[in-house]
């Protein structure tokens, strides 16, 4: 706590000293960054952020958010959607999200939400609710920062990984269909525009948070097509960032030396589904999902 506290004093130092280079300074010089935001001087005023509880162990989660914030007397507003669930009181799925839950995000430009329930129902839509909401609001990144906790006893310690996953195509497009009885076709959508924005947001991060390496994680080697055009766009980014180093692994690859020797990764940047896979595998690496802060 005594680290965090002088690294939060070294950047509010700056803030109020309104430099952006004494920013800059404070940031770097303490090494790699667990902030992407400094606050500035007139940040204290209230905010209205949508609050969705959701299902599962959502609603306990963000209980224990909102329990924080009041302690902290941060400045928000919630403005809370108590009644929205991925299932009706008879146990069967919505299959919308409701335009006043879009109208609010939209207007307060911040959400808190827990998970949403998705039935495993071939009869509902193939795009859950999440899904949903990262579509309509075009939510193009996810990103999750895997690190070791002091007091959590992991197998790998001093672990620093941060994932950055395409959040709206790739297996997630949604678009199956039975060709024939027993016949099951889906589409995996890799576009160039997509891919090319992920792929940069990894780079920005990584040269604004004091990383030092990217690597891109993909299947190029079978999909050439797919994964071939995230790979192409991925190296094609990296030559706009001279001081970030660029690599790639193909993703089976990439699983096991995540369990041995994680420490070799800075940040990843992976289309959706792999995404998905590898964040589960930093997660475990640090205790469990619980621990590992995503956005």
């Amino acid at each position: 706590m005594q680290g965090i506290s002088r690294l939060a004093t070294g950047f509010l130092g700056a803030a109020r000293r309104g430099s952006p280079r004494d920013v800059l300074e404070a940031a770097t010089s303490q090494g790699r960054s667990v902030m992407t935001y400094v606050p500035l001087p007139g940040d204290g005023t209230p905010h209205v952020v949508t609050l969705i509880p959701g299902d599962g162990i959502g609603p306990e989660v963000t209980d224990s958010v909102t329990k924080v914030v009041e302690a902290l007397g941060a400045p928000i507003i919630w403005e809370r959607f108590d009644n929205v669930s991925g299932s009706n009181d008879f146990g069967e799925p919505n299959d919308f999200v409701p335009e006043d839950i879009l109208a609010s995000i939209k207007r307060n430009g911040t959400c808190l939400k827990g998970t949403l329930f998705t039935a495993l129902d071939k009869t509902t839509s193939t795009q859950s609710l999440n899904v949903q909401l990262r579509k309509k609001l075009d939510l193009h990144v996810n990103l999750v920062h895997g690190f070791s906790m002091p007091g959590l006893k992991t197998r790998h310690e001093n672990i620093d990984i941060v994932v950055i996953r395409e959040n709206t195509e790739g297996e997630y497009s949604g678009l199956e269909h039975e060709v024939v009885p027993g016949v099951v076709e889906s589409l995996k959508v890799i576009t160039a525009e997509k891919s090319r924005r992920t792929a940069q947001y990894a780079f920005e991060y990584a040269l604004l948070n004091n990383r030092k390496t990217v690597t891109a994680i993909h299947k190029a080697n079978i999909m050439k097509l797919s994964d071939g055009l995230f790979l192409r766009e991925c190296t094609k980014a990296s030559q706009s960032f001279e001081t970030v180093k660029f690599n790639s692994m193909i993703v089976d690859n990439t699983c096991m030396q995540l369990t041995g020797r994680p420490d070799q990764f800075d940040v990843m940047v992976t289309p959706n589904l792999y995404g998905n896979l590898v964040t589960n595998v930093v997660a475990g690496l640090c205790g469990g999902a619980g621990v590992c802060p995503g956005a």
